[in-house]
């Protein structure tokens, strides 16, 4: 399932971010590759445990904490600190799968990588090219969003970064350890969630709510991993 979610941060937030980012000490982007991955990247990237990192990656999880379509679709176990990138110069990243599990530095915990989100931090056309390419089952989708806003991927798809001509691309980047780890469930969770939440505003006393909310939290019940 791709989702995107409008408005993750808002615009005062994302000023604030660049602001910010823009005195940011960047490294070559390759010290969170995988082997194969560390082939095809070239962008840069803010160190993992820079004090910058941790101070922007904690208001985006609490910005997720109240997001409730990312709640919804996501149903998120952990969240991985986020990270942050810059594709500038003719940056790009290859093809490439993200790697299954990832460590959380400086602790002993690990996060399995169920769904990569990329939440832009540059405006559409500060840059040229830049394009998120995602492949599911219906080819390559081209993803560019406004600033604030997020897009939601499976980790075993195939994506890339094309390279960025002109301008920079700012970006925040991160997985989740969903409760189920199956997309096809997620996302059938996520149609019936959003299906409840409609009728329970339209039609606040009818009969089905209460069997259609069972039906939700036993699949769930059924399915979860935690």
């Amino acid at each position: 399932m791709l989702l995107q979610i409008p408005d993750v941060l808002t615009a005062e937030q994302v000023a604030a971010f660049r602001m910010a980012l823009a005195q940011a000490d960047w490294v070559d982007g390759k010290v969170t590759a995988g082997h194969q991955s560390a082939k095809a990247k070239n962008n840069l990237q803010l160190p993992e445990d820079h004090p910058l990192s941790r101070e922007l990656g904690n208001a985006i999880l609490q910005a997720l904490e109240r997001n409730p379509l990312f709640l919804s679709a996501a149903l998120p176990l952990k969240v991985f600190p986020p990270l942050f990138n810059c594709y500038q110069g003719g940056g790009s990243f290859g093809v490439h799968v993200d790697n299954a599990i990832r460590d959380i530095r400086g602790t002993p915990h690990r996060v399995r990588t169920d769904i990569s989100a990329t939440l832009f931090l540059s405006q559409p056309h500060e840059y040229e090219g830049g394009e998120l390419l995602i492949e599911d089952t219906y080819g390559a989708k081209s993803v560019k969003l406004p600033a604030g806003y997020m897009i939601l991927y499976p980790s075993t798809s195939l994506h890339k970064v094309n390279p960025v001509t002109k301008g920079a691309r700012l970006a925040s980047f991160f997985w989740t350890q969903s409760l189920v780890r199956d997309d096809a469930q997620r996302a059938l969770l996520f149609d019936l969630d959003t299906s409840i939440q409609r009728l329970t505003q339209d039609v606040p006393d009818h009969a089905s709510l209460v069997q259609m909310t069972g039906i939700y939290h036993n699949l769930l019940r059924m399915w979860a991993d935690t």
